[in-house]
C-alpha cells in the first residue's frame, strides 16, 4: 500500500479510540528509528509523547525485537498454567526490582486489566468492597478500570458498578485554598480523605487506588508528605494501598517506579507500558508477600487466556535489561534536567503558560487563557472550538508530535532522548506557544 491507500483503508474500517470517526486522518508511518518515525514522503517527526507514554526504549530496540525472535522460534504461546522460563525470569526480576516485601506478580494483558484484577485481588483479600479512587485519574476504559477512572472518560460506563468512591487529587494550582507550603497542602488534602474515609466506613474500604502521579490528567506530583499520609491512613484504618504505575513506572520518572521518588511502599503496584517498551502488550499486578501467601491457601479468582504470554514476556525480559545495560535512570535525570529548566521559563516567558509541572522525563504544561484567574484554555470536559486540537497541530507542523488532555500539552519523550535532542525539540514548543500568546490569546 501507499500512503493515502493505507490512510484510506484504515480510516474506511478500523475505529479509532477516543475519536469522531469523521475527522480522522491516521498518518501513515513507513519506518522509525530512536525518538524519530518517518512518514512515506520521507518527513521526520519527533515523538515526544513516547507514543502512549509507552515507547520509553524509543523504536527499533535490537535486543528487545531479538528476543521476541527469539521466543518466537522456539514458541510463541503456552498458557499461563505450564512453566515458560522468559515467565519465570520477568516475575523473578520484577520482585527483585522491587523494596522487600513484595512476593509475586500476576501478569496481564495491559494496564486497564491490570487494575481490574488488582481491584478484584483487594477484595477478596480484605473482604471489603468499597475502592477509592480519585476525580482526576485514568486507569483504564474497561468497565472495572473504567469505573476507577474519575475523568470525563467514565462517563460512557455509567451508570457505574456499586462501590467505587472518588476523592479529590491534591492538584494545588486549581485549589480554592491558599497553602504557604507542600506539607500544609499535604495536611489539607489528607484531612478530607480521612473525613470521607470515615463517612464511607473503614469497615466496608477494600484499597485506596491512585496512579503515583496523575499522568494524562495533567502530571500532578503529589505534595511533600502526601502519600506517607495516605500510607499512614490505610494503615490506620486496614485499607490497601494501590499505585498505579502504568505510565508513571519503568523509569519515567528517573526511579524504577514513581513510588520510590516519595518514601512510602504500597500493597499493590499495577503496570504496563514500559515494561515491553509497547513492542508486545503486557501489564501486570505486583503484590506484597503477605497478600501473595494468602493465595497459597485461598483461590485466587483471576485468570487471563494470555497472562505472562510468552512473546511478551521475553520482550520484557529485554526490555528491563536494557533500562540497566543503557544507563536509562542516570540519562532520564540528565535530559530531565534541561527539560526542566526549559519549562520552567516557560511560565514568566508566555501569557498562556498557567503552570508547568515535572519530573524525570514526565511533564506538562498547563494552558489558560488568563494567569490571573487561572482560567484554563479550554472548559473541563470540553473544546467546543478545537482550541486545544489546534495548538497540537501547530506542533505536527513542525514535526513535534504529542497530545493533549484538557487544557494540558504532555511532554513524555521516550526516555533514550539526549540533552541536544531536548533543546532541538523543545525550541518548537516555544515558537508554538508564543503563536498562542499572538494569535489565541491576542497579547
Amino acid at each position: 500500500m501507499d500512503a493515502a491507500k493505507i490512510t484510506e483503508t484504515q480510516k474506511n474500517y478500523v475505529l479509532q479510540s477516543w475519536s469522531k470517526q469523521a475527522g480522522i486522518n491516521p498518518l501513515p508511518v513507513e519506518k522509525a528509528e530512536g525518538i524519530y518515525f518517518y512518514d512515506y514522503d520521507g518527513n521526520r517527526y519527533a515523538d515526544m509523547s513516547a507514543q502512549l507514554v509507552n515507547l520509553n526504549l524509543g523504536f527499533g530496540n535490537k535486543a528487545i525485537a531479538d528476543a521476541i525472535k527469539e521466543q518466537a522460534d522456539r514458541y510463541c504461546f503456552v498458557g499461563p498454567s505450564y512453566g515458560s522460563d522468559v515467565r519465570a525470569q520477568l516475575g523473578e526480576k520484577i520482585i527483585s526490582m522491587m523494596p522487600e516485601g513484595f512476593g509475586k506478580v500476576f501478569f496481564t494483558n495491559a494496564g486497564a486489566d491490570a487494575n481490574e484484577n488488582a481491584v478484584k485481588i483487594a477484595r477478596m483479600y480484605t473482604g471489603k468492597n468499597k475502592i477509592f479512587s480519585r476525580y482526576r485519574s485514568y486507569h483504564g476504559s474497561s468497565f472495572g478500570a473504567g469505573n476507577l477512572t474519575g475523568e470525563p472518560r467514565r462517563y460512557a460506563l455509567e451508570p457505574g458498578v456499586p462501590g467505587f468512591i472518588k476523592f479529590m487529587d491534591p492538584y494545588i494550582y486549581r485549589e480554592a485554598v491558599g497553602f504557604t507550603s507542600e506539607e500544609e497542602a499535604a495536611s489539607y488534602y489528607l484531612t478530607k480523605l480521612e473525613e470521607q474515609i470515615q463517612y464511607e466506613g473503614p469497615q466496608t474500604i477494600a484499597a485506596i487506588v491512585m496512579e503515583t502521579i496523575t499522568g494524562s490528567n495533567g502530571v500532578i506530583i503529589p505534595p511533600k508528605g502526601y502519600l506517607p499520609g495516605v500510607r499512614a491512613l490505610c494503615d490506620k484504618y486496614d485499607i490497601l494501598m494501590v499505585c498505579d504505575e502504568v505510565m508513571a513506572g519503568w523509569y519515567r520518572t528517573g526511579k524504577a517506579f514513581a513510588f520510590m521518588n516519595f518514601d512510602v511502599v504500597p500493597d499493590i503496584v499495577t503496570f504496563a507500558k514500559g515494561v515491553t517498551c509497547g513492542y508486545v502488550p503486557l501489564g501486570g499486578v505486583i503484590v506484597s508477600s503477605k497478600i501473595a501467601a494468602y493465595f497459597d491457601d485461598n483461590v485466587l479468582s483471576c485468570g487471563l487466556t494470555y497472562s505472562g504470554h510468552p512473546l511478551a514476556c521475553a520482550a520484557g525480559v529485554a526490555c528491563v535489561g536494557q533500562y540497566d545495560e543503557l544507563g536509562i535512570g542516570e540519562n532520564v535525570a540528565k535530559s530531565g534536567a534541561v527539560l526542566a529548566e526549559i519549562l520552567d521559563s516557560y511560565v514568566d516567558k508566555y501569557a498562556c503558560v498557567g503552570e508547568v509541572r515535572h519530573i524525570g522525563l514526565f511533564s506538562a504544561i498547563e494552558l489558560v487563557k488568563d494567569k490571573e484567574t487561572k482560567e484554563p484554555m479550554v472548559p473541563y470536559g470540553k473544546d467546543p472550538e478545537g482550541v486545544m486540537g489546534k495548538i497540537i497541530g501547530l506542533l505536527k507542523e513542525r514535526r513535534f508530535m504529542t497530545y493533549s488532555h484538557e487544557n494540558m500539552i504532555l511532554i513524555c519523550p521516550p526516555l533514550i532522548i539526549t540533552e541536544e535532542q531536548v533543546r532541538e525539540e523543545m525550541a518548537k514548543m516555544d515558537e508554538v506557544l508564543a503563536i498562542v500568546d499572538d494569535k489565541i490569546l491576542g497579547i
